[in-house]
């Protein structure tokens, strides 16, 4: 039998139904034979209902002390989750994160896993039991103080420990139906995309798709991880993350496949093998065919451009403005220099998070005088649309058919950005959905029917 890791979102433990519901998926691995450890977040809301009470009581709570209070959540749905298994007869038991050995830095809000030491839940799964274990959350190797992972750290919680204890599979149950060549809000005919390497799936992430977050995709795929994306709510068959063909994963309580073969069953029913017609038709990657060029297409509506004018074209000015906006904290997306002018300055425009641009802006108009430029300018209005796929790496055209879908369109291009299997333009914001639609259809990834589903009304 299988060792697996569960994750289970928010949404996936939102109240009392849910917690039950979710209990049931888990016994069916557990009754089995299965071993399994659990991660879970908060229930629903908590987290963001527990970030305002605190901003109620003082607009400047001590991270320290955030960190304590935002930990509740997790530990309520660990616990809570734990009772509903053993109320149908699953031994299961509730851990936090620091019981679980997740060895964090000293860093709250935002701590980065130092170490994981998984003994206790290793003896829990030898006994026969659930390991229930509170995402998000870790403890600082020095101060043993409680630390928080930042965004996705339930996904990151989840992966650590599939790495730390050799599981077959981490599954990340959200309330959509896997992975999607688009989002299903923004493009209706999205289809599911059933295997995707780790490499394709780090550059969605990265660039727009939320179902998994960039920092657990490239831990899955430091340690070798498969990652299986799929909704609690269906019971469907996801989309299977994952670099080795060969490698055997359970898809259900009762069906275990190499990772090559997912492409060939039914979401719905597993045991079911799919005509090589089908497959073809719906233009994945089967055995002894060609992968398709286009994996999916990412959107961000989050970031901001800000643009310094006239700065003198010397060595180091360049490498200043960044000292600069590195040591505001900022974290730079996309950066474009325009050709020397003929007072010899140039533009330089860089893409970044909204939340870092004010402290970005503020250290850049401090150095003004050391760089010696004569305006900054920032636009919150943009939007990055990505166009990831491996199979860019052996097909030429791609960069041409997308420009010219964009242009026919009448969508301007701001800002281009690539690498080898990914392509990234920045358009205005409001042109945004429409941009992503227009390539999803020029790439042919439109699906004939709907089959994305958000079961539970947030997809994550």
């Amino acid at each position: 039998m299988s060792l697996v890791v569960q994750k289970f979102g928010g949404s996936s433990v939102a109240d009392a139904d849910s917690i039950k519901r979710v209990a049931k998926r888990i016994s069916l691995y557990a009754k089995a034979g299965h071993k399994v450890v659990v991660v879970v977040s908060a229930m629903g809301d908590t987290t963001d209902e527990l970030i305002d009470l605190a901003e109620q009581v003082t607009p400047n709570p001590p991270p320290r002390e955030m960190d304590m209070l935002i930990t509740a959540g997790e530990r309520i749905s660990m616990a809570v989750l734990s009772m509903a298994l053993n109320n149908v007869d699953v031994t299961a038991r509730a851990y936090t994160g620091s019981q679980a050995g997740l060895i964090t830095d000293g860093d709250h809000g935002r701590a980065q896993i130092r170490d994981v030491t998984p003994g206790r839940i290793q003896d829990a799964v030898d006994d026969g039991a659930v390991a229930i274990v509170a995402g998000f959350q870790g403890v600082s190797h020095d101060s043993k103080e409680i630390t928080t992972l930042g965004r996705g750290g339930s996904d990151v919680t989840a992966v650590a420990l599939a790495a730390a204890l050799g599981a077959d599979v981490c599954e990340i149950y959200s309330d959509v139906d896997g992975v999607f060549s688009a989002d299903p809000r923004i493009a209706p005919s999205a289809r599911r995309v059933p295997l995707i390497s780790s490499e394709e799936m780090l550059e969605m992430a990265a660039n727009g798709s939320k179902i998994l977050m960039a920092r657990s995709v490239e831990y899955a795929r430091r340690y070798g991880v498969p990652l299986h994306v799929r909704s609690s709510y269906s019971g469907r068959v996801g989309t299977i993350v994952a670099d080795d063909p060969e490698r055997e994963i359970p898809l259900d309580p009762d069906v275990t496949l190499r990772t090559a073969d997912v492409v060939r069953r039914d979401a719905a029913d597993p045991t079911k093998e799919l005509p090589m017609d089908d497959i073809a038709a719906d233009g994945f990657a089967a055995p002894g065919l060609e992968a398709p060029i286009i994996s999916g297409v990412a959107h961000d509506s989050s970031e901001g451009k800000i643009t310094v004018v006239e700065v003198p074209d010397l060595p180091g000015r360049a490498a200043m403005l960044f000292d600069v906006v590195a040591s505001s904290g900022a974290n730079i997306d996309m950066i474009v220099q325009n050709s020397s002018t003929v007072d010899d300055t140039v533009a330089i425009s860089l893409t970044l998070p909204e939340a870092d641009a004010p402290a970005a802006l503020k250290a850049i108009e401090e150095a003004r005088e050391a760089i010696g430029y004569t305006e900054v300018r920032y636009n919150d209005q943009i939007g990055k649309v990505s166009i990831v796929g491996a199979g860019m790496r052996s097909h030429p055209g791609v960069s041409a058919l997308l420009f010219r879908s964009l242009g026919e369109a009448g969508i301007n291009i701001d800002m281009i950005s690539t690498s080898e299997i990914r392509i990234s333009v920045v358009t205005e914001q409001a042109r945004l959905s429409d941009a992503v639609r227009v390539i999803h259809t020029a790439f042919g990834l439109d699906a004939e029917q709907t089959e994305a589903v958000v079961y539970g009304g947030t997809g994550r």
